[in-house]
């Protein structure tokens, strides 16, 4: 019962700062390049441990533990909309 209580508190204390990451707007292509090489497109911390070509294990995604993950990776889908959109830059380079 206590984890559950846990759980919708930190939920609770970060609303304001998910509410505040989903509510950027871009509108500056500077910042918009920003974000799109700040935020990787992929967990950087997921890997296949290999040894003489066999893979022994796989080191999983621990970005999805992030409690903001979805937030942070729509500011960068946003980011990339607005360069593609908007500016109508080549996005390839950042995904």
């Amino acid at each position: 019962m206590a984890s559950i209580i846990q759980v919708e508190l930190h939920n609770d204390l970060l609303h304001p700062v998910r509410e505040c990451l989903e509510t950027i707007e871009i509108h500056n292509s500077k910042l918009a390049h920003f974000l799109c090489k700040a935020i990787p497109a992929q967990c950087p911390f997921e890997r296949d441990i290999t040894l003489f070509g066999r893979k022994l294990f796989q080191i999983p995604p621990m970005c999805k533990l992030n409690p903001l993950y979805e937030e942070v990776v729509g500011l960068r889908f946003r980011a990339l909309c607005y360069l593609a959109d908007e500016c109508g830059e080549d996005i390839t380079a950042y995904c």
